[in-house]
């Protein structure tokens, strides 16, 4: 008889199996669950701890990628997975968003989700079955959280919605829609697209909550199986008589004060409002444990009553705080070039929200090496988001890239990589990172719209500018308003955040978060439109600074070029044990990669030196033809004449009668020694012969002339041929990459 009280559930989603297995693997933890779909599992646990005397929800929410899974070895120094990749903090947000919301008020035992890769079969996504196997895990354990969460991949390919598609696919979609939600309501949304109208959001969404419905059922069924008793909690109480005390007394003051246009005059004035508040309600008594027990509830009621006056002026009186009308944006000023020696740079700003975005450009070498669980092995393009302190006028630590900074530059990202060239197009790198100067909603939007200007400035041929807008939602009872460009008081009092970016033409990202159930899809539909037109507002706005990339790159930007040379003279270029390629990159401060196909690109910090990189390879690899000019150097002489080398593997003869113009020498060596180097002009070519003749090019019969009246001038050679080519399969040792150069 098994030790273990395994019970599993599973259903069918998009054509593939989801099971749902608990009572055998971590069974210390407060619910643990295994969720698979084909070779792909996720362990999910949730574990409550101890209580905090904390005025917030205590939820953590980790998400372990473990390289084994998928067969592979870290490709860190020590060979140990480190800190949480960018794919695994943002597969922890998705599954945060939707949950959080819907813990009971006064939950502050410490809680934590950790969802663990076990498997990974590059066939199934684990990122959604970690949001559903942290609902699950929810679900079974003592947590009092009543609602399940489902979450499902909605994708667009090939003209038709998939359901959770393989994971192989994903990079082909056009629409790639992640949605979470419980069984009577769409909780968040995370999109990337390729320039989608809105009624195709609305209807992967539709189909998206019919599956989550399915995913809710079938949780609730394994919490009836295996599921603990969840811990009974009162709801903290209100002191109603309090609170109507306050309200008569400060009602009035909190009005005003909450209706101040400017953020931090705002802030101060109802700062200064509570102190008023909690200085009459909460006096010192002497007693420190009960006056800031009574601080704290005071501090509370004052919180509700501020909130309840704004979303009431908001919803029901139509009144925003700054008050603006109900789609209209803050002002926008748009500037480009703000940083001379940056590829690229834009700053924007929208009302009290500023972003300076920075674009550098790299070689193809300097691309991201990507090392998660996914199939995507490297990345040209990617954006980062930074949000200082100072931004939002506070003084704090400055230690790395947070969570909530990793997603908006990720949907920053998301929103802009639709319309970047192929690696084929533009063979660049491209780094872009925002800076939040200043921020009162919706930086990550902001970012959007610096961050394709700075594109465009630095000369990204991007397909076409993108911009983004937040939109919020207020509901009260029966009354509602769908608020364009949320300030962050809009944000953090509001029902729902709703991120849209895209272009003139269609979607290409979208974030959402609701917090309450009431949001219909006629709601979604009004702020999906009034979305579009914002968007096309701004776009306007960002024309007035830069309508279109630029045709030429940053003078401090590197500049790659490719050049077609014959494959037979790919030897010249490598040179004797790559000696040739070797001091070519080290003239021009060059990367030269050579191809088998004759192929040369070449990379170089500035555009002079690319040219000139290029001209010397081509000059190597060029057939020599009549006109063409060369400084020379002597390799020989002899009694009829000098070779001299034009070129690596090339010479030709300047025959003893023409090394002195207009005057007879008796030998070579009077005028002429080995080493010397002379400007020559090329005046035959006999290829059937490899004969090459030449003239000094200060020669009166040469200069001025043309390639045509070069042809009957001669070489007065009257004895044997002239120079040969010397470039043959001895000249081509060496191919192989070497150092600053590579051969593919």
């Amino acid at each position: 008889m098994s030790m273990f009280d395994v019970s599993r559930v599973s259903l069918e989603v998009g054509g593939k199996e989801i099971s749902f297995e608990t009572g055998k693997l971590a069974r210390q933890a407060s619910g643990a669950v295994v969720v698979r779909s084909g070779d792909t599992m996720v362990l999910c646990t949730a574990t409550a701890g101890n209580d905090r005397d904390v005025d917030f929800l205590p939820l953590t929410v980790d998400v372990e990628e473990r390289h084994y899974a998928a067969g592979k070895i870290p490709g860190s120094y020590f060979r140990r997975e480190a800190r949480a990749g960018e794919k695994a903090t943002l597969t922890a947000r998705l599954i945060d968003r939707p949950i959080r919301p819907l813990f009971p008020k006064g939950w502050h035992r410490e809680t934590q989700l950790v969802c663990q890769t076990m498997s990974v079969d590059h066939v199934n996504s684990y990122d959604i079955l970690a949001m559903n196997g942290a609902s699950a895990a929810l679900a079974v354990s003592e947590v009092p959280v009543a609602e399940h969460v489902g979450a499902v991949r909605v994708g667009k390919l090939d003209g038709e919605f998939v359901v959770n598609p393989d994971e192989e696919s994903q990079e082909d979609l056009d629409l790639d829609l992640v949605v979470a939600g419980t069984s009577e309501a769409i909780l968040m949304v995370e999109a990337g697209a390729n320039g989608v109208s809105e009624q195709e959001i609305l209807d992967a969404l539709d189909i998206a909550h019919a599956e989550i419905k399915r995913l809710c059922e079938t949780i609730e069924e394994l919490r009836q199986k295996a599921g603990k008793p969840k811990v009974e909690m009162e709801p903290p109480q209100v002191d109603e008589a309090l609170m109507t005390e306050i309200r008569g007394s400060h009602g009035s003051a909190i009005d005003e004060a909450t209706s101040v246009a400017e953020k931090l005059a705002r802030q101060d004035a109802v700062a200064a409002v509570e102190e008023q508040v909690v200085s009459q309600y909460a006096p010192a008594t002497g007693d420190e444990a009960a006056d800031a027990a009574r601080a704290a509830e005071v501090k509370s009621l004052f919180a509700k009553i501020e909130k309840d006056i704004v979303r009431k002026r908001i919803a029901v009186d139509k009144k925003r705080p700054d008050g603006r009308a109900q789609d209209e944006i803050r002002p926008i000023e748009c500037e480009v070039d703000v940083a001379p020696r940056v590829h690229g740079s834009a700053l924007f700003t929208r009302g009290e929200t500023q972003i300076l975005s920075n674009v550098s450009l790299g070689t193809t070498r300097m691309d991201m090496k990507v090392d998660n669980l996914g199939l995507q092995e490297r990345k040209l393009f990617w954006h980062h988001y930074n949000f200082p302190p100072f931004s939002v006028g506070e003084a704090g630590f400055m230690r790395g890239p947070k969570r909530r900074d990793i997603g908006h530059g990720a949907l920053a990202e998301r929103a802009l990589v639709a319309t970047i060239p192929d690696e084929e197009d533009f063979p660049y790198a491209i780094r872009a990172v925002s800076e939040t100067l200043e921020s009162n909603g919706s930086s990550s939007m902001g970012s959007v719209c610096a961050s394709s200007m700075a594109l465009m400035a630095a000369g990204v041929p991007v397909s076409a500018p993108v911009a983004g807008v937040a939109m919020g939602l207020i509901k009260e009872g029966d009354d509602y308003i769908v608020l364009t460009d949320i300030a962050g008081v809009e944000d953090h009092l509001g029902d729902m955040d709703f991120k849209v970016a895209g272009t003139a033409e269609g979607i290409t990202a979208l974030q959402m978060d609701i917090k309450i159930t009431g949001v219909t899809f006629e709601i979604l539909r009004d702020a999906l439109d009034q979305a579009l037109k914002g968007r096309q507002f701004i776009l306007g706005k960002m024309a007035e600074a830069i309508t279109a990339p630029r045709e030429q790159l940053s003078l401090h930007a590197p500049r790659i070029t490719s050049l077609q040379i014959d494959p037979e003279k790919i030897g010249m270029v490598i040179g004797k044990g790559g000696e040739t390629i070797r001091s070519l990159c080290e003239e021009f401060e060059a990367e030269i990669d050579v191809e088998d196909d004759g192929t040369v690109r070449v990379y170089a910090p500035t555009g002079t030196l690319v040219e000139a990189c290029v001209d010397r390879i081509e000059g190597m690899t060029k057939d020599a033809e009549v006109g063409d000019t060369f400084k020379g150097k002597v390799v020989k002489t002899t009694t009829f004449g000098a070779f001299v080398e034009i070129k690596k593997g090339t010479d030709g003869l300047l025959h003893i009668s023409n090394v002195k113009p207009g005057e007879r020498v008796g030998a070579v060596e009077d005028v002429l020694n080995a080493g010397d180097e002379i400007d020559v002009t090329v005046v035959e070519v006999d290829k059937e012969r490899g004969r090459i003749g030449l003239r000094l090019s200060e020669d009166p019969d040469v200069a001025g002339k043309s390639a045509e009246e070069l042809a009957s001038v001669g070489t007065g050679d009257n004895g044997p041929g002239g120079g040969r080519g010397r470039g043959g399969d001895d000249r081509r040792g060496g191919r192989g990459r070497e150092r600053g150069g590579r051969r593919r």
